[in-house]
Protein backbone atom coordinates (compact mmCIF):
# COMPACT_ATOMS: atom_id res chain seq x y z
CA UNK A 1 0.00 0.00 0.00
CA UNK A 2 1.31 3.51 -0.99
CA UNK A 3 0.80 6.31 0.86
CA UNK A 4 -0.12 9.76 0.47
CA UNK A 5 -0.58 12.94 2.91
CA UNK A 6 -2.96 14.88 1.81
CA UNK A 7 -2.23 19.06 3.53
CA UNK A 8 -5.75 20.23 4.46
CA UNK A 9 -6.19 22.82 7.31
CA UNK A 10 -9.91 22.33 7.32
CA UNK A 11 -11.10 19.29 7.94
CA UNK A 12 -14.08 17.37 9.91
CA UNK A 13 -15.40 19.12 12.16
CA UNK A 14 -14.95 22.11 10.12
CA UNK A 15 -18.06 22.56 7.96
CA UNK A 16 -16.54 24.63 5.07
CA UNK A 17 -17.93 23.03 1.72
CA UNK A 18 -14.15 22.15 0.41
CA UNK A 19 -13.11 19.71 3.62
CA UNK A 20 -15.73 17.10 1.39
CA UNK A 21 -13.11 17.00 -1.28
CA UNK A 22 -10.30 15.70 1.16
CA UNK A 23 -12.86 13.83 3.38
CA UNK A 24 -14.06 11.61 0.02
CA UNK A 25 -10.67 11.22 -1.51
CA UNK A 26 -9.64 9.68 1.76
CA UNK A 27 -12.67 7.59 2.58
CA UNK A 28 -11.79 5.51 -1.02
CA UNK A 29 -8.32 6.04 -1.61
CA UNK A 30 -6.94 2.63 0.10
CA UNK A 31 -9.90 0.73 -2.51
CA UNK A 32 -7.03 1.86 -5.11
CA UNK A 33 -3.85 0.90 -3.30
CA UNK A 34 -3.06 4.44 -1.68
CA UNK A 35 -3.19 5.11 2.50
CA UNK A 36 -3.79 8.33 3.19
CA UNK A 37 -3.25 10.57 5.87
CA UNK A 38 -4.04 13.75 6.42
CA UNK A 39 -2.50 16.59 7.75
CA UNK A 40 -4.75 19.17 9.46
CA UNK A 41 -5.31 22.14 11.84
CA UNK A 42 -6.72 21.57 15.15
CA UNK A 43 -9.51 22.70 15.13
CA UNK A 44 -9.82 24.73 18.19
CA UNK A 45 -8.09 27.28 15.84
CA UNK A 46 -10.81 27.24 13.33
CA UNK A 47 -13.15 30.37 12.91
CA UNK A 48 -16.19 28.77 11.27
CA UNK A 49 -18.83 26.25 14.09
CA UNK A 50 -17.94 22.99 14.49
CA UNK A 51 -20.00 19.88 12.60
CA UNK A 52 -19.17 17.26 14.47
CA UNK A 53 -22.05 14.99 12.72
CA UNK A 54 -20.15 15.70 9.82
CA UNK A 55 -17.09 13.70 11.92
CA UNK A 56 -18.89 10.53 11.81
CA UNK A 57 -18.84 10.27 8.33
CA UNK A 58 -15.27 9.79 8.65
CA UNK A 59 -13.92 6.65 8.43
CA UNK A 60 -13.28 4.70 11.55
CA UNK A 61 -9.41 3.97 10.87
CA UNK A 62 -8.47 7.33 8.86
CA UNK A 63 -5.32 8.53 10.55
CA UNK A 64 -5.27 12.50 10.89
CA UNK A 65 -2.06 14.76 12.05
CA UNK A 66 -3.34 17.56 13.96
CA UNK A 67 -0.75 20.77 14.30
CA UNK A 68 -1.69 24.33 16.28
CA UNK A 69 -1.59 27.75 14.47
CA UNK A 70 -1.12 31.44 15.64
CA UNK A 71 -4.13 32.80 17.07
CA UNK A 72 -6.00 35.02 15.78
CA UNK A 73 -4.92 38.57 16.66
CA UNK A 74 -7.38 41.67 17.62
CA UNK A 75 -8.20 43.33 14.99
CA UNK A 76 -7.88 40.93 12.76
CA UNK A 77 -4.92 41.22 11.12
CA UNK A 78 -4.06 37.45 9.27
CA UNK A 79 -7.32 35.32 9.29
CA UNK A 80 -6.16 32.36 6.90
CA UNK A 81 -5.76 29.48 8.43
CA UNK A 82 -3.36 28.20 6.09
CA UNK A 83 -0.77 31.29 6.76
CA UNK A 84 -1.63 31.01 10.88
CA UNK A 85 -0.49 27.62 10.73
CA UNK A 86 1.66 27.72 7.44
CA UNK A 87 5.32 26.81 9.32
CA UNK A 88 4.03 24.66 12.02
CA UNK A 89 1.93 22.31 8.78
CA UNK A 90 5.49 22.42 7.14
CA UNK A 91 7.26 21.03 9.85
CA UNK A 92 5.32 17.98 10.73
CA UNK A 93 4.99 17.06 6.81
CA UNK A 94 8.70 17.49 6.80
CA UNK A 95 8.73 15.12 9.85
CA UNK A 96 6.12 12.89 8.39
CA UNK A 97 7.71 12.49 4.79
CA UNK A 98 11.22 12.01 5.99
CA UNK A 99 10.67 9.69 8.94
CA UNK A 100 8.00 7.25 7.22
CA UNK A 101 9.37 7.47 3.40
CA UNK A 102 6.12 8.32 2.41
CA UNK A 103 5.34 8.35 -1.98
CA UNK A 104 3.24 11.43 -1.99
CA UNK A 105 2.10 14.77 -1.03
CA UNK A 106 -1.38 16.40 -2.05
CA UNK A 107 -2.42 19.62 -1.28
CA UNK A 108 -6.39 20.96 -1.95
CA UNK A 109 -6.34 24.70 -2.06
CA UNK A 110 -7.76 26.83 -0.95
CA UNK A 111 -6.38 27.50 1.76
CA UNK A 112 -3.87 28.48 -1.26
CA UNK A 113 -0.67 29.43 0.78
CA UNK A 114 -0.80 25.95 1.79
CA UNK A 115 0.16 25.26 -2.11
CA UNK A 116 3.71 26.28 -1.38
CA UNK A 117 4.36 23.27 1.24
CA UNK A 118 4.16 21.29 -1.68
CA UNK A 119 7.44 23.33 -3.54
CA UNK A 120 9.30 23.36 -0.34
CA UNK A 121 8.62 19.85 0.65
CA UNK A 122 10.30 18.77 -2.78
CA UNK A 123 12.87 20.85 -2.52
CA UNK A 124 14.14 19.29 0.91
CA UNK A 125 13.27 15.70 0.80
CA UNK A 126 12.75 14.95 -2.72
CA UNK A 127 9.05 14.16 -2.19
CA UNK A 128 6.65 14.44 -5.41
CA UNK A 129 4.05 16.62 -4.70
CA UNK A 130 0.75 17.49 -6.28
CA UNK A 131 -1.98 20.41 -6.30
CA UNK A 132 -5.80 20.22 -6.40
CA UNK A 133 -7.65 23.55 -7.45
CA UNK A 134 -10.86 23.45 -5.77
CA UNK A 135 -10.75 27.03 -6.36
CA UNK A 136 -9.06 28.87 -9.22
CA UNK A 137 -5.61 30.54 -7.27
CA UNK A 138 -5.30 33.17 -10.50
CA UNK A 139 -8.39 35.33 -11.04
CA UNK A 140 -9.68 38.28 -11.89
CA UNK A 141 -10.81 39.35 -8.03
CA UNK A 142 -14.05 41.55 -8.15
CA UNK A 143 -13.73 45.28 -7.39
CA UNK A 144 -9.99 44.99 -7.73
CA UNK A 145 -9.73 48.48 -9.54
CA UNK A 146 -11.16 50.37 -6.82
CA UNK A 147 -10.15 47.80 -3.69
CA UNK A 148 -6.44 48.15 -2.38
CA UNK A 149 -7.46 44.57 -0.72
CA UNK A 150 -8.86 42.64 -4.27
CA UNK A 151 -5.80 44.28 -5.70
CA UNK A 152 -3.34 43.45 -3.47
CA UNK A 153 -4.67 39.82 -3.18
CA UNK A 154 -5.04 39.45 -7.05
CA UNK A 155 -1.24 40.44 -7.72
CA UNK A 156 0.15 37.79 -4.46
CA UNK A 157 -1.69 35.38 -6.32
CA UNK A 158 -0.33 35.96 -9.21
CA UNK A 159 3.21 36.18 -7.76
CA UNK A 160 2.90 33.02 -5.44
CA UNK A 161 1.20 30.59 -7.74
CA UNK A 162 4.01 29.91 -10.11
CA UNK A 163 6.50 29.61 -7.23
CA UNK A 164 4.18 27.26 -5.90
CA UNK A 165 3.56 24.96 -9.15
CA UNK A 166 7.19 24.57 -10.10
CA UNK A 167 7.75 20.99 -8.96
CA UNK A 168 4.23 19.85 -9.40
CA UNK A 169 3.74 16.62 -10.48
CA UNK A 170 -0.14 16.59 -10.10
CA UNK A 171 -2.18 19.22 -10.84
CA UNK A 172 -5.70 18.39 -10.63
CA UNK A 173 -9.27 20.37 -10.68
CA UNK A 174 -12.73 20.26 -9.66
CA UNK A 175 -13.20 21.05 -13.82
CA UNK A 176 -10.52 21.83 -16.63
CA UNK A 177 -11.37 25.34 -16.52
CA UNK A 178 -10.33 25.45 -12.72
CA UNK A 179 -6.17 25.11 -13.88
CA UNK A 180 -6.36 25.65 -17.23
CA UNK A 181 -4.70 29.10 -16.78
CA UNK A 182 -1.93 27.49 -14.85
CA UNK A 183 -0.52 25.23 -17.82
CA UNK A 184 -1.12 28.40 -19.88
CA UNK A 185 0.98 30.37 -17.79
CA UNK A 186 3.33 27.87 -16.73
CA UNK A 187 3.75 26.36 -20.05
CA UNK A 188 6.86 23.79 -18.74
CA UNK A 189 4.40 22.03 -16.97
CA UNK A 190 3.32 20.19 -20.03
CA UNK A 191 5.69 18.32 -20.37
CA UNK A 192 6.49 17.68 -16.41
CA UNK A 193 3.18 17.39 -15.36
CA UNK A 194 0.09 15.22 -15.33
CA UNK A 195 -3.64 16.77 -15.03
CA UNK A 196 -6.78 15.89 -14.15
CA UNK A 197 -10.02 17.05 -13.91
CA UNK A 198 -12.32 15.37 -11.01
CA UNK A 199 -15.99 17.07 -10.30
CA UNK A 200 -16.62 16.77 -6.44
CA UNK A 201 -18.59 13.54 -6.63
CA UNK A 202 -21.76 12.57 -4.97
CA UNK A 203 -21.46 9.93 -1.85
CA UNK A 204 -24.68 7.87 -1.36
CA UNK A 205 -23.75 7.11 2.27
CA UNK A 206 -24.07 10.46 3.23
CA UNK A 207 -27.59 10.59 2.57
CA UNK A 208 -28.11 7.39 4.53
CA UNK A 209 -26.43 8.61 7.17
CA UNK A 210 -29.27 11.54 7.42
CA UNK A 211 -31.51 8.67 7.92
CA UNK A 212 -29.48 6.79 10.22
CA UNK A 213 -29.33 9.88 12.63
CA UNK A 214 -32.78 10.89 12.36
CA UNK A 215 -32.12 14.76 12.05
CA UNK A 216 -35.09 16.68 10.82
CA UNK A 217 -35.56 19.95 9.01
CA UNK A 218 -36.25 23.15 11.12
CA UNK A 219 -35.64 26.11 8.63
CA UNK A 220 -39.26 25.62 6.76
CA UNK A 221 -42.27 23.16 6.96
CA UNK A 222 -43.76 20.89 4.16
CA UNK A 223 -45.96 22.75 2.43
CA UNK A 224 -48.18 20.50 -0.04
CA UNK A 225 -49.88 22.92 -1.88
CA UNK A 226 -46.36 24.76 -3.37
CA UNK A 227 -43.32 23.37 -5.42
CA UNK A 228 -40.51 24.21 -2.10
CA UNK A 229 -37.13 24.27 -3.83
CA UNK A 230 -34.00 24.69 -1.63
CA UNK A 231 -31.00 26.53 -3.16
CA UNK A 232 -27.71 25.36 -0.23
CA UNK A 233 -24.64 27.01 -0.47
CA UNK A 234 -22.92 29.86 -1.04
CA UNK A 235 -23.62 32.79 -3.30
CA UNK A 236 -20.65 33.85 -6.08
CA UNK A 237 -20.21 36.66 -6.94
CA UNK A 238 -21.03 36.07 -10.68
CA UNK A 239 -24.31 34.73 -9.92
CA UNK A 240 -26.14 37.74 -9.09
CA UNK A 241 -27.15 38.46 -12.75
CA UNK A 242 -28.63 35.77 -13.56
CA UNK A 243 -30.46 35.55 -10.26
CA UNK A 244 -31.31 38.77 -10.70
CA UNK A 245 -33.34 37.68 -14.21
CA UNK A 246 -34.84 34.81 -12.61
CA UNK A 247 -36.70 37.49 -10.17
CA UNK A 248 -37.51 39.65 -12.70
CA UNK A 249 -39.30 36.80 -14.60
CA UNK A 250 -40.95 36.12 -11.41
CA UNK A 251 -42.44 39.71 -10.78
CA UNK A 252 -43.67 40.47 -14.31
CA UNK A 253 -45.16 36.98 -13.98
CA UNK A 254 -46.44 36.37 -10.72
CA UNK A 255 -49.39 34.68 -11.30
CA UNK A 256 -47.47 31.76 -12.95
CA UNK A 257 -45.27 31.82 -9.45
CA UNK A 258 -47.94 31.35 -7.06
CA UNK A 259 -47.39 28.02 -6.12
CA UNK A 260 -43.31 28.44 -5.99
CA UNK A 261 -40.87 28.55 -2.81
CA UNK A 262 -37.16 28.76 -3.38
CA UNK A 263 -35.29 28.37 -0.35
CA UNK A 264 -31.84 30.01 0.06
CA UNK A 265 -29.64 28.45 2.98
CA UNK A 266 -26.26 29.33 3.79
CA UNK A 267 -26.07 32.39 1.50
CA UNK A 268 -25.16 35.01 3.84
CA UNK A 269 -22.01 37.01 3.61
CA UNK A 270 -20.29 35.75 6.77
CA UNK A 271 -21.18 32.20 7.50
CA UNK A 272 -22.35 32.25 10.88
CA UNK A 273 -24.28 35.78 11.09
CA UNK A 274 -27.88 35.08 10.43
CA UNK A 275 -28.21 37.97 9.37
CA UNK A 276 -26.17 38.69 6.35
CA UNK A 277 -28.76 38.71 4.00
CA UNK A 278 -27.50 38.86 0.77
CA UNK A 279 -30.31 37.58 -0.94
CA UNK A 280 -33.06 39.45 1.03
CA UNK A 281 -32.56 42.87 -0.66
CA UNK A 282 -33.11 41.74 -4.35
CA UNK A 283 -36.10 39.62 -3.10
CA UNK A 284 -37.31 43.12 -1.70
CA UNK A 285 -36.71 45.21 -4.42
CA UNK A 286 -38.53 42.43 -6.93
CA UNK A 287 -41.38 42.41 -4.31
CA UNK A 288 -41.04 38.50 -3.84
CA UNK A 289 -39.73 38.59 -0.36
CA UNK A 290 -41.36 36.13 2.43
CA UNK A 291 -44.18 35.36 -0.16
CA UNK A 292 -41.74 33.29 -2.89
CA UNK A 293 -38.36 33.86 -1.99
CA UNK A 294 -36.80 33.16 1.51
CA UNK A 295 -33.45 33.06 2.74
CA UNK A 296 -31.09 31.47 5.92
CA UNK A 297 -28.14 33.70 5.81
CA UNK A 298 -26.00 31.60 8.41
CA UNK A 299 -24.64 28.09 7.40
CA UNK A 300 -25.99 25.32 8.67
CA UNK A 301 -24.51 21.75 8.90
CA UNK A 302 -23.92 19.23 5.77
CA UNK A 303 -26.14 16.80 7.01
CA UNK A 304 -28.53 19.39 8.06
CA UNK A 305 -28.44 20.46 4.35
CA UNK A 306 -29.37 17.02 3.02
CA UNK A 307 -32.05 16.83 5.12
CA UNK A 308 -33.69 20.15 4.07
CA UNK A 309 -32.77 18.75 0.68
CA UNK A 310 -35.08 16.01 1.74
CA UNK A 311 -38.09 18.19 2.95
CA UNK A 312 -37.96 20.39 -0.10
CA UNK A 313 -39.93 19.04 -3.80
CA UNK A 314 -37.10 20.27 -5.51
CA UNK A 315 -33.22 21.12 -5.90
CA UNK A 316 -32.51 24.85 -7.16
CA UNK A 317 -29.15 25.16 -8.37
CA UNK A 318 -27.78 28.68 -10.48
CA UNK A 319 -24.29 28.67 -12.02
CA UNK A 320 -22.16 31.60 -12.65
CA UNK A 321 -21.58 33.75 -15.57
CA UNK A 322 -17.46 32.43 -15.08
CA UNK A 323 -17.75 29.11 -17.50
CA UNK A 324 -15.53 27.06 -15.12
CA UNK A 325 -17.93 26.82 -11.98
CA UNK A 326 -19.13 23.54 -11.68
CA UNK A 327 -21.28 23.22 -8.75
CA UNK A 328 -20.71 21.10 -6.61
CA UNK A 329 -24.98 20.88 -5.37
CA UNK A 330 -25.77 18.87 -8.79
CA UNK A 331 -23.75 15.62 -7.27
CA UNK A 332 -25.47 15.84 -4.20
CA UNK A 333 -28.60 16.61 -5.77
CA UNK A 334 -28.58 14.15 -8.01
CA UNK A 335 -28.53 11.56 -5.23
CA UNK A 336 -31.08 13.34 -2.86
CA UNK A 337 -33.80 12.13 -5.27
CA UNK A 338 -35.53 15.42 -5.71
CA UNK A 339 -36.23 16.64 -9.05
CA UNK A 340 -33.41 19.67 -9.75
CA UNK A 341 -33.95 22.80 -11.60
CA UNK A 342 -30.42 23.82 -12.99
CA UNK A 343 -29.85 27.27 -14.42
CA UNK A 344 -26.27 27.03 -15.60
CA UNK A 345 -23.47 28.45 -18.03
CA UNK A 346 -23.54 26.92 -21.47
CA UNK A 347 -19.98 25.20 -20.69
CA UNK A 348 -20.75 24.00 -17.55
CA UNK A 349 -19.51 20.35 -17.22
CA UNK A 350 -23.08 20.25 -14.58
CA UNK A 351 -25.14 20.13 -17.60
CA UNK A 352 -23.67 16.95 -19.00
CA UNK A 353 -24.54 15.30 -15.63
CA UNK A 354 -27.99 16.13 -15.54
CA UNK A 355 -28.77 15.23 -19.03
CA UNK A 356 -27.22 11.87 -18.37
CA UNK A 357 -29.27 10.94 -15.23
CA UNK A 358 -32.50 12.21 -16.54
CA UNK A 359 -32.39 13.94 -12.52
CA UNK A 360 -33.73 17.39 -13.53
CA UNK A 361 -33.97 20.19 -15.96
CA UNK A 362 -31.01 22.59 -16.92
CA UNK A 363 -31.00 25.57 -18.66
CA UNK A 364 -28.10 26.95 -20.54
CA UNK A 365 -27.68 30.10 -20.47
CA UNK A 366 -25.27 32.50 -22.48
CA UNK A 367 -23.83 35.13 -20.18
CA UNK A 368 -23.38 37.50 -23.16
CA UNK A 369 -27.25 37.08 -23.47
CA UNK A 370 -28.60 37.37 -20.20
CA UNK A 371 -31.74 38.96 -20.68
CA UNK A 372 -32.97 35.79 -22.52
CA UNK A 373 -33.29 33.79 -18.75
CA UNK A 374 -36.20 36.51 -18.16
CA UNK A 375 -38.04 35.71 -21.35
CA UNK A 376 -37.46 31.97 -21.60
CA UNK A 377 -37.60 31.23 -17.50
CA UNK A 378 -41.73 31.36 -17.50
CA UNK A 379 -41.56 28.36 -20.18
CA UNK A 380 -38.66 27.05 -18.25
CA UNK A 381 -40.31 26.43 -15.15
CA UNK A 382 -43.94 25.28 -16.72
CA UNK A 383 -41.63 22.16 -17.92
CA UNK A 384 -39.90 21.75 -14.75
CA UNK A 385 -43.60 21.87 -13.05
CA UNK A 386 -44.28 18.79 -15.48
CA UNK A 387 -41.17 17.41 -14.45
CA UNK A 388 -42.01 17.16 -11.03
CA UNK A 389 -45.90 16.15 -11.47
CA UNK A 390 -43.76 13.19 -13.18
CA UNK A 391 -40.40 12.42 -11.59
CA UNK A 392 -40.23 8.97 -10.21
CA UNK A 393 -36.96 8.94 -8.54
CA UNK A 394 -36.79 5.32 -10.37
CA UNK A 395 -36.03 6.79 -13.04
CA UNK A 396 -32.93 8.68 -12.32
CA UNK A 397 -30.42 6.97 -13.78
CA UNK A 398 -27.34 6.19 -11.32
CA UNK A 399 -25.84 3.97 -13.34
CA UNK A 400 -24.47 7.44 -15.15
CA UNK A 401 -24.10 9.06 -11.96
CA UNK A 402 -21.80 6.27 -11.40
CA UNK A 403 -19.03 8.36 -13.63
CA UNK A 404 -19.40 10.87 -10.99
CA UNK A 405 -19.37 9.22 -7.54
CA UNK A 406 -16.53 9.92 -5.05
CA UNK A 407 -15.25 6.45 -5.93
CA UNK A 408 -15.21 6.79 -9.09
CA UNK A 409 -13.22 10.00 -8.97
CA UNK A 410 -10.72 9.08 -6.26
CA UNK A 411 -10.07 5.60 -8.91
CA UNK A 412 -9.09 8.46 -11.02
CA UNK A 413 -7.01 10.50 -8.40
CA UNK A 414 -4.85 7.42 -7.27
CA UNK A 415 -4.45 6.65 -11.20
CA UNK A 416 -2.61 9.97 -11.44
CA UNK A 417 -0.92 9.09 -8.14
CA UNK A 418 0.48 6.14 -10.14
CA UNK A 419 1.48 7.58 -13.08
CA UNK A 420 3.19 10.56 -10.51
CA UNK A 421 5.57 8.10 -8.69
CA UNK A 422 6.74 6.75 -11.62
CA UNK A 423 7.56 9.50 -14.18
CA UNK A 424 10.79 10.87 -14.39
Amino acid sequence: MKRVLIISPHFPPSNLAAVHRSRLFAQHLPSFGWEPIILTVHEKHYEEKHDWNLVKLLPENLRIEKVDAYKLTNPRIIGDIGLRAFFQLYRRAKELVKKEKLDFVYIPIPSFYVALIGRMLHRSTGVKYGIDFIDPWVHPFPNSKTSLRHKLSETIAKVLEPIAVKNASVITGVAEGYYKGVFDRNPHLNETCIAGAMPYGGEKADHEKVAEIGLKPYLFQKNSNKIQLVYAGAMLPKAYEPLRMIFEAIRDNRALFNDLEIHFIGTGSRPTDPESYNIKPHAIEFGLWDEVVYEYPARIPYLDALVHLDAANGVFILGSTEPHYTPSKVYQGVLSGKPILALLHKDSTALKVLNNTNAGIGYAFDPNKLELISEDFENLFQSYSKFVSKFDVADVNLAAFDAYSARSVTDMLATLFDKAIVKN
